[in-house]
């Protein structure tokens, strides 16, 4: 039976618009962080362009020189036309020589494929059963990202069943971060400030933690990242850490925030340890935290919160 030592952490790609200095500083501190993967690269929306692949492979070598396995995050969604001029940058991407790549969708896969190339499946690719990660396995799959929706109960039985099937893949889950919904060809923060798409002047770059949308209710339902929503409330799975290592996930994958991940990193390393705190039933819950779809309930529920009300 695993243990939580035996559980990785990754720090998955920065989903929102940052400045090239913020990257810089964020991934500087990350360097020394008890993590042992990290991704890199813009998945959301090809008109962020401050980083530009040499820039992250740049900031890929430096992480490399401090221990940490880099994989290079490929873009989710490509339908416009411009996107499709840009599939020279993710034949650039896929081609880097370097790193390991993350398919987030089949263009990226087909073309990996078609190299020979391993390559780390996202959890945009939907695989939720044996025969989809059978075809990605045959492709060059490395490792498999779990949907975020997908619970605790369902994830062992899919496990479970690849033991049985020989497919051994690693699967990783999303521990931290706001979870990744939708995503479409609107940007809808840019339509926050009347501005159309393509000539949005970047203002999701004002929101380095993407803009609330709430309720008539002032609850915070959704997180507006451009093109991207994602969940109100933070994932929040620390305490989860040993079901994970029993079911056998492999890596727990740490969403980056603007301020506070270094704490975050911590905790999560002091779980895995088995050095994580009880729960203290006088401290105040944070409201802003979830981990409903883990427990096969609405995926803004905090089963915590409400163990300790």
């Amino acid at each position: 039976m695993p243990t939580s030592d035996t559980l990785q952490l990754s720090l998955g790609p920065v989903l929102f618009y940052w400045t090239r200095e913020r990257y810089a500083a964020f991934y500087r501190e990350a360097a020394d962080w008890p993590i042992e993967i990290v991704y890199l690269g813009e998945s959301v929306c090809s008109r962020r362009r401050d980083m530009k692949l040499d820039d992250w492979l740049g900031l890929g070598r430096e992480l490399a020189q401090s221990g940490k396995r880099v994989v290079l995050a490929s873009q989710t969604l490509i339908e416009s036309e411009a996107d499709l001029r840009d599939l020279r940058d993710l034949r650039k991407l896929c081609d880097n020589g370097e790193f390991t790549v993350e398919a987030n969708d089949q263009s990226a896969v087909q073309r990996l494929s078609a190299a020979g190339l391993p390559f780390v499946a996202g959890a945009a690719l939907n695989l939720y059963n044996t025969a989809a990660i059978g075809v990605m396995a045959r492709a060059g799959m490395q490792r498999w990202h779990a949907p975020v929706e997908m619970s605790r109960h369902d994830l062992a039985r899919l496990l479970a069943d690849c033991r049985a099937e020989g497919l051994e893949a690693p699967c990783e889950v999303l521990a931290y971060g706001h979870l990744p919904l939708a995503w479409s060809s609107r940007c809808f923060t840019a339509r926050r400030h009347q501005k159309p798409k393509d000539r949005c002047r970047f203002v999701c770059q004002q929101y380095p933690e993407g803009l609330a949308l709430r309720s008539q209710e002032a609850r915070e339902v959704f997180t507006l990242n451009g093109i991207q929503t994602l969940s109100g409330a933070c994932q929040d799975l620390r305490h989860e850490v040993p079901t994970m290592a029993e079911l056998d996930v492999a890596v727990a994958r740490l969403s980056p925030r603007a301020e506070g991940m270094a704490e975050v990193v911590v905790t999560f390393d002091a779980a895995r340890r088995g050095t994580l705190p009880a729960p203290d039933p006088l401290a105040l819950v944070d409201a802003g935290l979830c981990d409903g779809y883990w427990h096969g309930r609405p995926g803004m529920d905090n089963t915590r919160a409400e163990a300790t009300s």
